[in-house]
């Protein structure tokens, strides 16, 4: 069940769940923020945490909407697109043959029958960013796992439109968002990691931090390059 907690003109969602401590989120694109709190903290102690938290929440919801976003793609000749971070040129080439997408420095071309619609065409290129992403997840996955000595049961990649990557501790499974195929690859393992250590401690607090800033020391900076690039232009509904 879920309640609203108002703060001024700040609307917060608040969730109860069975979790330890309470987690606080600002999700895109308008700053959309949202507590998951254990049933047992009252409201007043709810509200009293989300104070102390204003100054971060407002910093978040500035950051995103400072963030540049892609404009809707027509899937059409010579139309931007990004491939591990650097921006290529589509070319799109309609013949009688199953549909595929090769990859060649800044030249990213899309093969498809005559007459495919854009719907169709973005849906060619996004199952071939799954696999671009799937490919370079695993073998990082793997290398991770043997340091952090933990073990990952299901590896995802799929769509997600407020998560770059989240993660199920007791399933140990680890979801990946489709676009981070569009990021440079040091923003994936950035994530990827991210992930990992939720197995060991599964808030954002000192601990967390600490693990983070021994095992890569460059989290913030790979953390800031991905908040900076473009992200996808989506029709968002809340």
């Amino acid at each position: 069940m879920s309640k609203r907690l108002r703060l001024g003109e700040m609307s917060i969602d608040v969730v109860r769940k069975e979790i330890k401590n309470i987690h606080l989120s600002v999700h895109p694109p308008t700053g959309r923020v949202r507590i998951a709190a254990p049933g047992r903290v009252s409201e007043d102690a709810i509200r009293a945490f989300a104070i102390g938290k204003l100054g971060w929440i407002r910093a978040q919801q500035k950051a995103l909407g400072e963030q540049e976003r892609e404009t809707p793609r027509e899937y059409i000749d010579r139309e931007s697109h990004f491939v591990w971070g650097k921006r290529c040129l589509l070319r799109v080439v309609e013949r009688d043959a199953p549909p595929a997408v090769e990859w060649r420095q800044s030249r990213l071309r899309l093969c498809v029958r005559p007459g495919t619609s854009a719907d169709r065409r973005a849906a060619v290129l996004d199952r071939w960013y799954r696999d671009q992403l799937r490919a370079a997840a695993e073998p990082l996955a793997c290398q991770w796992q043997r340091r952090l000595e933990v073990r990952l049961k299901g590896l995802f990649v799929q769509r997600m439109k407020t998560r770059w990557g989240s993660c199920n501790p007791v399933a140990r499974t680890i979801r990946l968002n489709t676009d981070l195929a569009k990021k440079p690859l040091p923003c994936l393992e950035y994530i990827l990691v991210h992930e990992l250590v939720h197995f060991i401690d599964r808030t954002h607090g000192a601990r967390f931090v600490a693990l983070m800033d021994e095992l890569m020391p460059g989290w913030r900076h790979r953390r800031a390059l991905l908040n900076r690039l473009p992200v996808r232009h989506e029709d968002w509904a809340y």
